[in-house]
């Protein structure tokens, strides 16, 4: 098969599009012929070297993938090949095949096509089991939401409003700014301009958020505290803006909050908050939502997977709004 490799770190020119083995589906596992691929962060930082895949997971890069089950290996039930499938991966989906372990495997939710499932596994996935396993939003509270035009945020937008949840959300131009808004935001604040401490305040009755979902981690953990309610949770997900910051405990007793960090890549498959069970609850929850059309995949752009540079360059940029896609298949 070809998959794009990244023979030495480095930047978008280091994604090569080369042929390499074939994977083989171990015990458990589906082995998928990719339609699209997802593009997420976590696949710059791993073309720079900084996140290297965990054990047993392919080399490529790729965290989520739509496409067909090819074959399926010893002890898989309920899989067949020719089913139109998507999934959460640790690795490998900018490939023409990956093997991925069953219980991540998910059916292509009611009416939508391949191309809009492979925009859901990562930020579905990512938000339910934050948003809603971890940080326990409740229908009511206030949601804030740093990046908001993401493909992290939209899902987060709309999966909160689902919920019954007010959505405040900061996005740096004024056209992500709207686009949030028409996903459900109620406020949407300029972090270039404004400060969203106040603007949290203002749009709450100077009560603050009841959960934060942040990608920027040591640049805003001051203000994200401050922008909490009393028993207010702050979820970390990401760490663009640094690893290191002080943490006024003072405050976080005050005021009780709960300040979590997590991540999904490395989740183990089974157990207590391992993929399967995020999986499975994403599947019964959300899916039928998705079916539905109250929640809906937010694409920007699908790019061929032989340009994956571009699709890494459109991401660095942030000029995006949602997912850009990786054309595998050459659909």
């Amino acid at each position: 098969m070809r998959a794009i490799t990244v023979p030495e770190p480095g930047g978008p020119d280091a994604l090569r599009w080369e042929e390499v083995p074939d994977p083989e589906p171990g015990p458990g596992e589906v082995l998928v012929r990719v339609a699209y691929a997802g593009v997420n962060r976590a696949d710059l930082l791993q073309r720079q070297g900084n996140y290297p895949p965990p054990p047993g997971a392919p080399p490529y890069p790729g965290l989520e993938c739509s496409g067909t089950v090819e074959s399926v290996g010893r002890d898989v039930t309920g899989w067949t090949p020719g089913d139109r499938v998507c999934a959460l991966l640790a690795g490998g989906g900018y490939a023409e095949l990956v093997a991925v372990p069953a219980p991540q495997v998910m059916p292509l939710p009611g009416g939508l096509t391949l191309r809009e499932a492979a925009a859901l596994p990562e930020v579905v996935c990512t938000v339910w089991s934050n948003l809603f396993q971890t940080a326990g939003l409740e229908s009511g509270e206030t949601l804030l939401v740093h990046g908001g035009s993401s493909g992290i945020g939209t899902m987060a937008i709309q999966l909160a409003v689902w919920a019954g949840a007010r959505v405040v959300v900061t996005a740096g131009s004024e056209e992500k700014r709207r686009r949030c808004l028409e996903l459900g935001a109620t406020a949407a604040v300029d972090y270039r301009t404004e400060d969203f401490v106040e603007r949290v305040r203002e749009e709450t009755g100077g009560r603050g958020a009841d959960v934060v979902l942040d990608n920027m981690g040591a640049a805003y953990l001051a203000r994200n505290t401050k922008a909490l309610a009393t028993g207010g949770r702050l979820v970390v997900i990401g760490l663009q803006g640094g690893r290191k910051a002080e943490l006024d405990l003072g405050l976080v007793l005050a005021k009780r909050l709960s300040v979590f960090g997590t991540s999904l890549r490395a989740r183990p498959v089974d157990g207590p908050g391992g993929k399967a069970a995020v999986v499975t609850d994403v599947v019964a929850t959300v899916w039928p939502a998705l079916a539905a059309g109250h929640v809906q995949p937010v694409i920007d752009r699908v790019v061929p997977v032989t340009h994956a540079a571009e699709a890494h360059r459109v991401l660095e940029e942030s000029g995006h709004v949602g997912k850009v896609l990786l054309d595998v298949a050459g659909e």
